[in-house]
């Protein structure tokens, strides 16, 4: 591994972890992050980061391998080839993925919501919806994924760079932990609270890493970001709370979605499918 290859990556996305969290945090104000205020000042961070990132990334390859032309764009995922499946296939895999929590909702009806136009113009116009479903999935997995990756990919393995590029996530999301303790939540509380965060943030961050290697396109895992926000992390003491068979179908639901998902992974992000030729 060239040494010096390995640092510039490494310091350039520990670089770029830190600008997209500080950027957050540019804004003077005494309201607390899901303050409307808050909300806005942020989208405008991470609009602006959506310009800024790519020219650290096209500055720091330039630096490491300076002979080598740079085609941007198709390095940050930002092409039409396998477009409409790198939509639509993150979904359906990660839909396996949380069977369990899916079946679930359709023991207590929730899943009518989905088919809601009342639902989706409540949501359309919370601007904390926008920002979990809409705004953190894109600026997040762009900045994460398709401007870190490219740069880790020049000295790391796909398989080594698919563990490496998600602990720059998982550490970023350590920034809430403040936040929680300075609204009066105990510090240990707050401590172990995003040591639990920065687990599934990782784990997540493993899986969005494989999704944008394997189809080369940052919808992919975009559109996973999304589909997880929006089910939440799996509530498995819900098969405790039901009784009879819906407790078996509920646990074979998330033993079947598991395993389902990791049968699936492989050839459903063929990356012939998407055009994807690294």
């Amino acid at each position: 591994m060239d040494e010096t290859c390995f640092m510039t990556a490494n310091l350039s996305c520990f670089f770029l972890a830190s600008v997209y969290v500080g950027s957050l945090y540019i804004w003077k104000s005494n309201e607390d992050r899901n303050h409307p205020k808050t909300v806005i000042r942020r989208f405008i961070s991470a609009f602006c980061m959506l310009f800024v990132a790519p020219v650290i990334v096209y500055v720091t390859l330039k630096y490491m391998k300076p002979q080598e032309s740079i085609d941007l764009l198709t390095l940050l995922g930002l092409r039409w080839n396998g477009l409409l499946l790198a939509i639509f296939v993150p979904v359906i895999l990660t839909s396996v993925l949380f069977l369990g929590p899916i079946t679930s909702s359709f023991f207590d009806g929730s899943w009518k919501d989905l088919f809601s136009a009342e639902c989706w113009k409540n949501n359309l116009h919370d601007i904390l919806w926008i920002r979990n479903q809409i705004v953190a999935p894109i600026s997040e997995e762009f900045t994460f994924r398709a401007c870190m990756l490219p740069q880790l990919l020049k000295c790391y393995s796909n398989s080594q760079a698919v563990l490496v590029s998600p602990l720059f996530f998982g550490v970023g999301h350590f920034h809430h932990m403040v936040e929680r303790w300075r609204q009066g939540m105990p510090l240990a509380q707050s401590l172990l609270l995003s040591c639990f965060q920065f687990a599934y943030t990782t784990l997540f961050g493993m899986y969005a890493a494989f999704l944008f290697i394997r189809t080369g396109n940052v919808a992919a895992p975009c559109v996973a970001h999304a589909f997880c926000n929006v089910m939440g992390f799996p509530d498995f003491g819900e098969i405790g709370r039901l009784n009879g068979w819906k407790r078996i179908v509920l646990a074979s639901a998330f033993v079947v979605g598991l395993l389902g998902w990791y049968f699936l992974l492989w050839p459903l992000t063929e990356p012939t499918l998407y055009d994807n030729n690294p």
